[in-house]
């Protein structure tokens, strides 16, 4: 399997291609600064890896924020697997997985160890800060997103329109219709967009690749429960059954928080005081939210538990979501060079704006913003953004000292 970054304007011989190490060096950095969760997680790497090293354009990203979001699995973290892959082929698409997950699991991990939490004013304070700065980073995506992906009436009105979708919906699925509908008004209102002659994105993933991975996770969903059964291995039965849940949710982040809890929960793995633990140290924590797994293989019993579960869970709940994008990606990149589907993909990247917009309003500010005091922090680490160009990880942390500030006062 071989990935490359196919753009308009640049002859084979210059493609920009990067290194493993490079793709690792820039996602342990996120890994290490994207607090927030998927939503979050999404405008973080526009920043650094769209605006600042330009390792994709913003159309590119776009579209491929819409493919991740119409698959099964944790979105954000498919989308950093595939810039991983774009620019350090698959050594650097496993690089990319490694960093941006590694620091929140063995956070969690160690949590699991020690059975300590946040606590007191200092470390609700924290915790609350850190989803102010949910808010500002989300406003900077919504931002700079409409004014590339929304420029005209048209697509304005589609955003609108998938934003009325997800707020009525009010479901995982509703994210889907709307990404579904804004497709569809693309097709009928946004044919007069430039063309691209090659499209802003192409992973060099055979279709024969592709539809192996899409075997293979058929095969594994359908077997690893027989498999389970039959061998009476409680190891297979939490792969088994991470396996599953990360198969079966549409939205990724908190969307697989009932799923969990049914497996780990309802088998009698974990209790269910070290499940919401666990789930509260999940939101201090950077990274995605599906690391929580790592804590439950980690906790549950029989073994293998510690670092063994936490191994097992973790692979296994993202799995499938990988299998599922590299299974995509080749008839994806066909897909879209077509004329009615570039008509269909501007309508769904301004739905994907839309669907943005109203992740701002639910959950991300309806959680975090209690009041007048934390509007104006969400509103600094927003021009500190915008205006002042200001790293991510240095916002975080002084709107993370300005959460315990407030939580003092």
């Amino acid at each position: 399997m071989k990935s490359s970054a196919e753009t308009t304007n640049e002859p084979a011989a210059e493609r920009p291609q990067g290194t493993p190490g490079e793709v690792f060096s820039a996602f342990l950095k996120l890994g290490l600064t994207s607090f927030g969760g998927p939503i979050a997680h999404l405008g973080y790497f526009r920043d650094e890896l769209v605006v600042r090293r330009r390792w994709i354009d913003e159309a590119g990203y776009g579209d491929l924020v819409a493919l991740c979001q119409f698959l099964p699995g944790p979105a954000s973290s498919q989308v950093g697997f595939a810039l991983g892959l774009l620019r350090g082929g698959p050594l650097g698409a496993l690089a990319a997985w490694a960093a941006f997950t590694l620091p929140s699991a063995l956070l969690l991990v160690a949590f699991a160890m020690a059975s300590t939490a946040f606590g007191g004013v200092v470390g609700s304070g924290l915790l609350h800060g850190l989803k102010i700065v949910a808010v500002a980073v989300v406003a900077q995506a919504v931002w700079g997103m409409a004014k590339s992906l929304t420029p005209d009436r048209e697509r304005a009105a589609i955003a609108l329109l998938a934003v009325l979708i997800v707020v009525f919906s009010a479901t995982a699925a509703g994210q889907i219709a709307a990404i579904v509908a804004g497709a569809l008004a693309g097709l009928l209102f946004c044919r007069n967009g430039p063309a691209a002659t090659s499209g802003h994105l192409s992973f060099r993933v055979s279709r024969r690749f592709g539809a192996a991975c899409l075997a293979a996770f058929l095969l594994l969903l359908v077997l690893l429960p027989v498999a389970a059964a039959t061998a009476g291995s409680q190891g297979l039965s939490l792969f088994d059954a991470f396996y599953r849940a990360g198969s079966l949710v549409f939205g990724g982040g908190h969307v697989v928080l009932p799923l969990l809890q049914t497996e780990a929960v309802g088998r009698g793995w974990v209790s269910a005081g070290d499940f919401l633990a666990g789930y509260g140290a999940a939101q201090a924590v950077p990274g995605p939210l599906f690391t929580f797994a790592a804590y439950l293989g980690a906790v549950s019993g029989p073994a293998p538990n510690g670092f063994v579960g936490a191994t097992i869970a973790l692979v296994a709940i993202f799995l499938p979501g990988f299998l599922l994008l590299l299974g995509a990606l080749p008839f994806w990149d066909h897909f879209r060079r077509r004329p009615l589907a570039q008509a269909a993909m501007r309508g769904a990247n301004a739905a994907v704006v839309g669907i943005l917009g109203a992740a701002l309003y639910s959950p991300v500010s309806t959680s975090a913003i209690l009041g007048p005091r934390d509007f104006a922090l969400a509103l600094a680490g927003f021009v500190l953004l915008v205006a002042w160009k200001m790293p991510p990880w240095i916002v975080v942390a002084l709107l993370a000292a300005g959460g315990v500030g407030l939580a003092m006062l």
